[in-house]
C-alpha cells in the first residue's frame, strides 16, 4: 500500500516508525503561508522520541497562525476547556527530556497550573517559508528557542508537522487539524 494513498491512516497509527512518518513528509506536498492561517488543533505522532506524550500531558491544544509575523505556537486547554496561549520556555522543554515522568497524565493539573503562569497575548513566533529536507514550505520559527516547525499538506484541513529542533537529532512528529 503506498502510504500517499492513505495518509491518514499512518497519522492515525498508535505507534509508528520515524523512518515511516518522514518517508510521508518527504512526499507530501509544501504549503505556503496563506494556507496556514487560523487555529488548528494538535496531536502527536507516536515514534519513540523523547518528548512522546509530553504534549499531551501538558493539554496542548494547537497552535494559531494570525498573519506571517503573528503566530501563538502552542494552545493549551485551561481548567474550564478553552484554549490559551502559552509561552514557550526552554527550561520545560528540557524538564520534559531529562524527566520522563513529566509525561504522566497524573501530572496534568500540574501541567496545566503551570501553562497558566505562562500564558501571554504577545506573539511568540513566525511564519516564513524555508527548505527542509528538499522542499521550500511554510515554517514556524520561535522567537525564542532554537526550534522550526515545518509543516506539508495532508488534505485541505490536516497538516503533518516535524519540529527540528537544534539540539535533539531525532524529528518530533505531530499532526495539525484546521478548526471550523
Amino acid at each position: 500500500m503506498d502510504v500517499l494513498d492513505h495518509p491518514h491512516a499512518l497519522l492515525e497509527a498508535t505507534q509508528t516508525t520515524p523512518e515511516q512518518v518522514l518517508n510521508l513528509f518527504d512526499r507530501l506536498e509544501a504549503v505556503d503561508l496563506d494556507f496556514m492561517t487560523g487555529r488548528w488543533r494538535g496531536s502527536e505522532l507516536a515514534i519513540g522520541h523523547p518528548l512522546d506524550g509530553f504534549l499531551k500531558a501538558s493539554n496542548w491544544y494547537g497552535k494559531e497562525f494570525i498573519d506571517p509575523e503573528t503566530v501563538h505556537p502552542i494552545l493549551v486547554l485551561d481548567p474550564q476547556g478553552h484554549p490559551i496561549k502559552v509561552a514557550p520556555n526552554h527550561q520545560v522543554i528540557l524538564w520534559a527530556l531529562k524527566f520522563p515522568e513529566l509525561k504522566n497524565l497524573a501530572l496534568q493539573p500540574l501541567l496545566t497550573g503551570l501553562s497558566a503562569l505562562m500564558q501571554t497575548e504577545k506573539s511568540q513566533a513566525r511564519l516564513r517559508m524555508m527548505d527542509y529536507r528538499g522542499k521550500v514550505s511554510a515554517t514556524m520559527i520561535y522567537d525564542y528557542l532554537p526550534i522550526n516547525d515545518v509543516f506539508r499538506k495532508v488534505d485541505d484541513n490536516t497538516v503533518l508537522g516535524v519540529m527540528d529542533f537544534k539540539t535533539i537529532p531525532q524529528p518530533f512528529f505531530f499532526v495539525l487539524r484546521r478548526d471550523r
